[in-house]
Formats: structure tokens, sequence, C-alpha cells
């Protein structure tokens, strides 16, 4: 028999929910990697992340940008340019990111046969 869990394990004051881990969302991350080498425009971050509606696309950069991961320059004159760049802090992620890639192509087959396994046992409604 295992030992019941506790239940004051988690801290009420605790900031954990405040965290601005997003890099499991199905964007974040990709467009923390398109900024790795450096500063992009929008429509240069479209171009490999095709399948992003340009809404979601600039919903992703503003919470980033809120968090501090990535800073939107503006540069005057006609036609306006603007870019997006990781911070220190949105660097700070790559190597992260790249360990959940490492570990994703790994593992990944084994995440598959368990989806194809609990959805084949499942009887239909």
């Amino acid at each position: 028999m295992t030992t019941p869990l506790d239940p004051e394990m988690f801290d009420p004051v605790c900031p954990s929910g405040l965290m601005p881990f997003r890099v499991g969302d199905k964007w974040t991350g990709m467009i923390i990697q398109c900024l790795a080498d450096g500063p992009r425009r929008f429509s240069e971050l479209r171009v490999p992340l095709r399948n992003i509606t340009p809404k979601v696309l600039t919903k992703s950069l503003r919470a980033l940008e809120r968090d501090g991961f990535v800073v939107r320059t503006e540069s005057a004159g006609a036609p306006r340019h603007v870019a997006y760049r990781l911070t220190p802090l949105g660097r700070s992620l790559l190597g992260l990111l790249d360990a959940a890639r490492a570990w994703a192509q790994e593992h990944l087959h084994e995440v598959l046969d368990a989806r194809e396994a609990a959805s084949g046992s499942r009887l239909p409604r």
C-alpha cells in the first residue's frame, strides 16, 4: 500500500498558477524556435507556421511578450516594420525545448502505441 497523498502538498499561496510556462500549448514552442536565430517579422513567422491563423499567432506573440519571453520592436517610417525577438529569458527556454524535442523523438512511438491501445479498448457509445 502506498502512502496517502498529503492534502497540503500544494501550498495554497504558491504562485505556480501564475507561472508563464505556455510552452506546452500548440504554438509557443514553435514560435520560440522560429525566433532562435534572431528577430523575425510576423510574415516570416507565418511561413514555417503555415497552419496558424493570424489571430492565434498575434495572441501567442502578445502572451509571450507579456510574460517577458519576446520583445516587439516597431520601426518608424512607411511601411511600418514590426519584428519580434527573444529576450534573454526567452532564450533560456531553448535548451528546455531541445530536451523536450529529444525526449519526444525517443518516445513518440510509445505515446502513439498507448493512444492506439486506448482508442481500441473503448467501446462505441
